[in-house]
């Protein structure tokens, strides 16, 4: 394996000083709409280990419920809560109802149109709770007419369900807490959650197994579109509370059966970030496909590159660090651009996806992916020098999901992440 420069323990400090740093900068500049004297965080209450609403009078508990309270005491704002149901979830942020959702939310292509996601704080994937004395039963198995499936209504795991079992019966319930109940008294055969609440509700209900995942997720901060001061400020705190081990203590109490894996550390989280650029080029596609234009944009693409370049220069300018190589920021964007255009013609050479219009090109889908772009070009200021080349391949090989996207073009990332990783660093 390829490896120079620092130690583990020495490039966590540096990403922690990067980020604090960038937090300084944050708070001094942070804009008036993001209201830096309080912090609305919207969650769902129904949701365990990540929200949850313990019996009594004591207040909503949970993994991300508890990070609110940790950012807020660090950051100096007042913490409210407001809770939200599920399907209204996108439609209350837009409102202005919360500034942030905060309940175990999953990152899907549809959401990063409402909002802007962080870095990722955990993975999981959905599973299927069935009765221990069907041993025998398989995923496929249970998709069939005669097959009723519980599901929390309105959120990611509904939508995941419908689109893997076309044939059995989705019986979504909208208060999650009564989608085991269903389950255990006989009039389903089956209940949907995630692998992370999973052991909790078969310690409810002993004799469960689970099926699955059937999904690979990523779960993570929503915050509001345009409070994008905040947005950089809480990928700044999840960066250095990666660093210093504080993340990993709060998944070590709240969620005993998640990987240990730094999701909000750079590297994972630069991944993470252009993995769910190329998600949104189905829409991308559509998008051109019902006004007539091609896949490739020239004057497009220059503007994309080109923001690329002086967000990378603001962002190392307020972390202290040397901004990266403009041919490392170009190169790293250039193949994304070159992934997504391929991605769109697999789209545009079949029919069209859906019956209803997609998202407006110009107005939703291009201010969504300038979002990620500038996630992206920070993620790749923060990365420390010294990362592993295999280890780097590993994490881009695991972490690039989007459907479509082919062999040459995850080559051609590699290819410019490397060059990039070779020359992190202070």
């Amino acid at each position: 394996m390829t490896r120079v420069g620092a130690t583990g323990g020495q490039n966590a400090r540096r990403v922690g000083r990067a980020a604090a740093a960038l937090l300084i900068l944050l708070t001094a500049t942070a804009s008036r709409a993001d209201s830096p004297a309080r912090l609305r965080v919207g969650t769902s209450g129904d949701y365990a280990p990540f929200s949850l609403d313990p019996e009594g009078p004591a207040p909503l508990d949970g993994f991300d419920v508890a990070l609110a309270r940790a950012f807020a005491a660090d950051r100096g704002r007042r913490l409210e809560i407001v809770r939200f149901a599920w399907p209204e979830l996108e439609q209350r942020l837009a409102a202005g109802d919360f500034d942030v959702a905060m309940s175990g939310v999953t990152v899907r292509p549809d959401r990063s149109l409402a909002g802007r996601f962080t870095a990722p704080l955990v993975e999981s994937g959905a599973v299927l709770l069935v009765r221990e004395s069907k041993p025998r039963l398989t995923l496929d198995a249970l998709d069939h007419p005669g097959t009723t499936l519980a599901v929390n209504a309105g959120g990611h795991l509904e939508r995941a369900t419908r689109a893997r079992f076309l044939l059995a019966s989705v019986r979504a319930l909208s208060d999650n807490a009564a989608v085991l109940g269903e389950l255990v008294a006989g009039r389903a055969d089956a209940a949907v959650t995630d692998t992370l609440e999973a052991s909790a509700w078969q310690e409810r209900a002993p004799g469960l197994v689970a099926l699955g995942p059937f999904t690979h997720d990523r779960k993570a901060w929503l915050v509001r579109a345009d409070a994008p001061a905040l947005a950089a400020e809480l990928d700044a705190w999840l960066a250095a509370k990666e660093a210093d081990g504080t993340l990993a203590s709060f998944r070590s109490r709240w969620l005993p059966g998640a990987s240990p894996a730094a999701t909000a550390a750079p590297l994972p989280a630069l991944i993470a970030a252009l993995d769910e650029r190329l998600l949104l080029m189905p829409f991308v596609a559509e998008a051109k496909r019902g006004m007539g234009r091609p896949v490739r944009d020239p004057a497009q693409e220059a503007r994309v590159l080109e923001s690329a370049v002086a967000e990378a220069g603001t962002a190392a300018a307020a972390a202290g660090r040397p901004a990266p190589p403009e041919p490392c920021v170009r190169g790293l964007f250039q193949a994304q651009i070159d992934a997504g255009s391929a991605i769109q013609e697999a789209v545009l050479a079949g029919p069209p996806r859906a019956a209803s219009p997609p998202p407006d090109l110009s107005a939703v889908t291009r201010p969504a992916l300038a979002r990620i772009g500038s996630r992206i070009a920070t993620a790749l200021v923060m990365l420390p020098e010294g990362l592993d080349e295999d280890e780097t391949r590993r994490t881009l090989r695991d972490g690039l999901r989007a459907p479509g996207l082919g062999d040459a073009q995850r080559a051609a990332l590699e290819r410019a992440l490397l060059r990039c990783v070779a020359r992190a660093g202070p």
